[in-house]
């Protein structure tokens, strides 16, 4: 690290680097004052999360979701009304529309069970949050996906959670069940 950091800085980043290692995440040098890791989920794959170690803060940024196909109002307002009861990051928005969770910590505040905890939190509102995103704001895609595969014969295995919510069984029944 050619830039000379301070004692605190150094401090928050390896810090972080512990936990990360310590949770068994793959995770590499975006800069001197910045990592990208990748969390595994379940209904999202992988989130992407980029953390900047800044002079006074640590910065966290994790994409969640691509600009919704429609039903931006509600998208919107469901994701606002979820950053009332969230834990040290928010939803946020890109200049284009695509979803992200954002956040910032002091460094002071850069413990191993805080920087923990934050993980959990993004694992948990990116990964909890994703089949809803997806029903609010890609409902057509997902009905127009389901057809085409029930059409074609295909699998709509990686569709079933969205068969009760946006009633798929009505546009025809999947041959493999």
């Amino acid at each position: 690290m050619s830039e000379e950091l301070s004692e605190e800085r150094r401090q928050a980043l390896a810090t972080l680097v512990a936990v990360l290692d310590e949770a068994e995440l793959t995770w590499e040098h975006v800069s001197p004052t910045q990592l990208a890791v990748e969390l595994p989920g379940e209904r999202k794959l992988t989130t992407p999360c980029r953390f900047d170690v800044g002079t006074h803060a640590l910065g966290i940024h994790a994409f969640v979701c691509r600009q919704p196909d429609e039903n931006h109002v509600g998208v919107y307002r469901w994701l606002l009304e979820r950053n009332l009861r969230m834990f040290a990051v928010g939803f946020a928005l890109d200049s284009v529309g695509d979803i992200y969770l954002d956040g910032r910590l002091p460094l002071e505040a850069v413990t191993p069970a805080t920087v923990d905890r934050l993980l959990g939190s993004v694992l948990e509102y990116a990964d909890g949050s994703f089949n809803t995103i997806l029903e609010l704001g890609f409902a057509e895609s997902i009905r127009k996906e389901w057809r085409w595969r029930i059409a074609n014969g295909e699998s709509v295995r990686n569709l079933e959670a969205f068969r009760a919510p946006l009633a798929l069984d009505e546009l025809g029944s999947p041959a493999d069940g």
